[in-house]
């Protein structure tokens, strides 16, 4: 029970300040799960935060999701998914009893305003853990460049790119993985 409430807090910490979305919350979720609670690595993260890119939902609440069923099957699911969410429900129930035109006030205005430049750092923190732990050959980097032009010039749905990526990397990795057990 003790490892359940501490998904819930922890998770309900994240959870308070999940402005900027999914990318935006990678450093925060790598600075909480990876190095103060090592409850898992860098790379592990970032392959739930794919997956979580590829599942229905907000992405940040999928890794917790995610990250509490590692730790304790599905009530450990069920509690870090409860503790991500707690927080942001409230905050909306309280804005929604008590504030009508909410975001018609300046002074939420200007709050948002900070929030968004906040956020964009957030996102750029993300994109260099990002890039530092995925682009680490020339191989990879192809995969970005391809995939990063196909999505520029909308040349094919996200859902499909990604798809591609990961039958790349599978081809890819399968290929290195076969010549390196031939020459042991």
């Amino acid at each position: 029970m003790k490892d359940l409430l501490e998904l819930y807090i922890t998770f309900a910490k994240i959870g308070s300040i999940t402005f900027g979305g999914g990318y935006a919350m990678l450093p925060i979720l790598q600075r909480e799960i990876v190095e103060k609670k090592k409850w898992d690595t860098d790379e592990a993260l970032l392959d739930y935060f794919a997956i979580g890119q590829c599942t229905p939902g907000i992405i940040a609440l999928n890794v917790s999701t995610f990250i509490g069923n590692k730790r304790k099957g599905v009530a450990g699911g069920i509690a870090a998914t409860l503790g991500f969410i707690t927080v942001p429900i409230a905050l909306l129930v309280i804005i929604a009893m008590f504030l009508k035109n909410f975001a018609d006030y300046t002074i939420v205005k200007n709050a948002f305003a900070g929030v968004r430049v906040c956020v964009c750092v957030l996102i750029l923190n993300a994109i260099e853990r990002l890039w530092k732990k995925s682009i680490v050959n020339k191989k990879a980097l192809a995969i970005y460049v391809i995939a990063l032009l196909l999505t520029l010039f909308d040349f094919l749905p996200l859902y499909v790119i990604v798809l591609l990526a990961a039958v790349a990397g599978v081809l890819i990795n399968d290929k290195k993985a076969k010549k390196e057990s031939e020459e042991k």
